[in-house]
């Protein structure tokens, strides 16, 4: 069904509670109420309906590349695989995935038990804050909303039969990591970074962090590697070399790939057609590919224990 105004749908809700909560509240007296619900803190971790198997992307700082790398991940497991990815945009102030898909602009429907269908698009499902705002209207809440937010994309969405969700996270290690850390069983977490001594020293954070709530970290990707100069060919280490390959050695996990620095990858999400869509055959899907797959080993091998 569409899901209008005046439509008791989750959807609908999700709506008015994002319109009408944009810009910070005065308090009026809930102020005790706002303490005796974070007092009880979060509910025990439970399984996603469908979901089989909960892969969170994350970074440490922001800029790093990740929910570039998280679109094209999820691509191409979905390709290799030839099972059915879902993407989840957990990115409540930034969400970015909408674009990256090219399903901005949309809005998603409900079922007949009003929750949310994810969207579709190049074989994925997928649900993002972003389909429920205006792409240029800010979010601005507090943890408490985050994290109910977070909740609802999470459990009032009809994922369906899901192998693979991959869970883009904002950056760094707040309440929406925490949240999605302690409200359902992930599977393990692959960090991004680039190789630049500043990103590295938030990227051990994250992987701090998930040491922290038990969630295994399934292995490290470098981004934004190298930049081959297309004019004379020549190859610069623009934000260092070998970072991240170091940090995987130190904490030891995995390096699961390098990613160039290349206009094609950027460029291509930002135009709604990423660059394992648009170029499957091109030397920067094959790298995405064989990230992939040494995912899948590294999810195979944490599985067995």
């Amino acid at each position: 069904m569409k899901v209008r105004l005046g439509c008791s749908s989750y959807v609908v809700c999700t709506i008015h509670m994002v319109k009408t909560s944009s810009i910070f509240q005065k308090s009026t007296g809930n102020d005790e109420r706002v303490k005796q619900l974070m007092g009880r803190g979060l509910p025990k971790a439970r399984a996603i309906p469908g979901v089989k198997n909960i892969i969170v992307i994350a970074s440490g700082k922001g800029g790093v590349g990740k929910s570039t790398v998280a679109v094209n991940l999820a691509l191409s497991v979905s390709h290799l695989q030839k099972c059915s990815v879902g993407l989840l945009d957990a990115d409540v102030f930034g969400p970015s995935i909408p674009r990256m898909l090219n399903l901005s602009g949309h809005q998603p429907e409900a079922n007949k038990d009003g929750k949310i269908l994810p969207l579709q698009n190049y074989g994925l499902s997928c649900m993002s804050m972003g389909f429920l705002v205006d792409e240029k209207s800010p979010i601005v809440w507090r943890g408490l909303m985050v994290m109910q937010a977070i909740q609802r994309l999470l459990f009032e969405v009809a994922w369906g039969n899901i192998e693979y969700l991959f869970i883009d996270m904002p950056p760094g290690t707040g309440d929406t990591q925490l949240s999605i850390s302690q409200l359902v069983p992930v599977s393990g977490a692959v960090i991004v970074s680039t190789p630049q001594d500043i990103a590295l020293l938030d990227a051990r954070k994250g992987a701090e962090m998930f040491k922290k709530v038990n969630i295994p970290v399934l292995g490290l990707i470098q981004n934004m590697s190298i930049y081959h100069c297309p004019n004379c060919g020549h190859q610069s280490h623009i934000f260092g070399q070998d970072g991240v390959r170091h940090m995987a050695q130190e904490i030891n996990v995995d390096l699961l790939g390098e990613i160039p620095l290349h206009m094609d990858i950027c460029q291509t999400c930002d135009q709604g057609k990423p660059i394992s869509i648009s170029a499957p055959s091109g030397q920067h899907a094959t790298i995405f590919n064989d990230i992939a797959k040494h995912l899948m080993t590294s999810l195979r091998k944490q599985e067995k224990g």
